[in-house]
């Protein structure tokens, strides 16, 4: 996959300059210059034709929207079954174990699916003493709903740890993902490789909690994914703001609101959808009534308060676990209620053990 593919919330592309849409194919393996496979020293050496990359960058920028683009950043739902624990714990195993994990799990008996899940309790008490708390199972379930980011930045890791020293440096990132690139002149269409390396730079340093422009994979997964980490929401807003103010006063005003999401292209009849969205730009959006959002206000809009479907679903699994009623869980009361959480089916622990002693 394209190394511009990645970050910017499930499904987007990092670099909203390249395109906004989701899904274009301008930034996808064929045809772009990053996505190239072969690598010396760093350095990209087979690059696909750049002319191929740019046309469909300028089929995607010009052609009229199916579908309205949504950057609100939302919390995916733990299971699309029906929670309903009287009928079956299926929703609940999707939750603890992540929807593509539970898939799985038909090939183990109850004695080895209880044996598995105690290894998995071990890891959850983070502690090591002996309970498990509604806040540890919390963390838990957000790392087994996150598993693909985890593989996401694994693809790229090794892609951009050039030195094998297990750490990504700023230089080693740089080398790898624009190479020659910067020596090719830029498309005549506005678009700019060295103001999409100076964006990844600052978004790197963001994440780079230490400030010596080496990454750990922690560091490195919140600068692919910056939308999972608190301290990286400012960039979210920034790097927002700054794909829609078209006129570059700092704001963003009601058509450039509009214009993000859908392009006119002469028609003179808006669909509903659109005069919904002006409808909220005005009412809800523009909080102070000025006629734009500020930083702020945009930040309200992309990133709002969701409902936590996790620490929900931990205080039920404790709640229900729990046969003192002390509040926490030790590994026999969790065993005791192993077909809550897992049942007695299978799954590939393995992978997400080692996973998440990484993380």
């Amino acid at each position: 996959m394209c190394n511009f593919w990645r970050g910017s919330g499930a499904g987007k592309c990092a670099h909203p300059a390249v395109c906004g849409r989701v899904g274009c194919l301008c930034i996808l393996e064929i045809g772009c210059p990053a996505g190239s496979k072969d690598q010396v020293g760093g350095v990209n050496m087979e690059l696909r034709p750049l002319a191929v990359c740019v046309a469909l960058f300028v089929v995607c920028a010009t052609s009229k929207p199916t579908e309205k683009k949504d950057r609100i950043h939302h919390d995916p739902q733990l299971s699309d079954k029906e929670h309903d624990d009287t009928e079956n714990f299926d929703y609940d195993h999707d939750a603890f174990l992540g929807q593509e994990e539970a898939k799985t799990f038909d090939q183990l008996t109850p004695e080895e699916s209880k044996e598995r899940l105690g290894k998995i309790v071990d890891r959850i008490d983070e502690d090591k003493d002996g309970f498990v708390t509604t806040e540890e199972m919390k963390k838990w379930i957000k790392f087994a709903q996150k598993r693909w980011i985890y593989d996401d930045m694994d693809r790229q890791w090794k892609g951009h740890d050039l030195n094998e020293d297990g750490l990504v440096s700023w230089e080693e990132y740089k080398n790898a993902t624009y190479g020659y690139i910067l020596d090719d002149p830029d498309p005549e269409d506005g678009f700019s490789y060295k103001q999409m390396m100076s964006r990844d730079e600052r978004r790197f340093k963001m994440a780079d909690r230490d400030g010596d422009l080496i990454a750990s994979k922690e560091e490195f997964t919140a600068f692919l994914h910056p939308e999972e980490y608190d301290y990286m929401k400012d960039i979210i807003v920034v790097e927002t703001m700054e794909d829609i103010d078209k006129n570059g006063d700092g704001f963003i005003d009601l058509e450039e609101y509009i214009g993000d999401m859908y392009n006119q292209g002469g028609d003179p009849e808006e669909p509903e959808w659109v005069k919904t969205e002006r409808e909220q730009f005005l009412e809800f959006r523009d909080k102070n009534k000025d006629g734009k959002m500020d930083k702020e206000e945009t930040r309200d809009w992309i990133l709002p308060s969701d409902y936590d479907h996790a620490e929900a679903e931990a205080k039920h699994l404790v709640y229900e676990s729990d046969a003192d009623k002390d509040g926490q869980l030790t590994k026999e009361e969790i065993l005791n209620k192993y077909d809550l959480f897992v049942g007695s089916q299978a799954t590939d622990f393995g992978e997400a053990l080692v996973r998440h002693d990484e993380f």
